[in-house]
């Protein structure tokens, strides 16, 4: 189907077996006979450590982009309280 972009995203949301109790399965292209370890160091070094972890290792890995990492975010996040109601 895919390989990870972070961890956000529809396939974070539906495939993450930690939160939603759902099964998920992850081949990575280690356990793939077809595909050598020189060809995995090759791009490995090619693209770099978080890179080859998301496209090859099936690795969800935080984004560079974001300011805070998503488990602060979510910490942040409540739904406790009032809505606010103007007379």
């Amino acid at each position: 189907m895919s390989t990870p972009f972070g961890e956000r995203g529809f396939l974070y949301d539906e495939l993450d077996a930690n939160r939603r109790g759902v099964a998920a399965v992850r081949v990575p292209a280690t356990e793939c006979a077809r595909i050598s370890a020189g060809f995995l160091e090759a791009e490995r070094a090619t693209m770099g450590d978080r890179r080859f972890r998301q496209e090859y290792l099936c690795e969800f890995v935080e984004t560079v982009s974001g300011v805070f990492d998503r488990d602060l975010v979510e910490g942040a996040m409540s739904c406790d309280f009032e809505p606010l109601r103007i007379p």
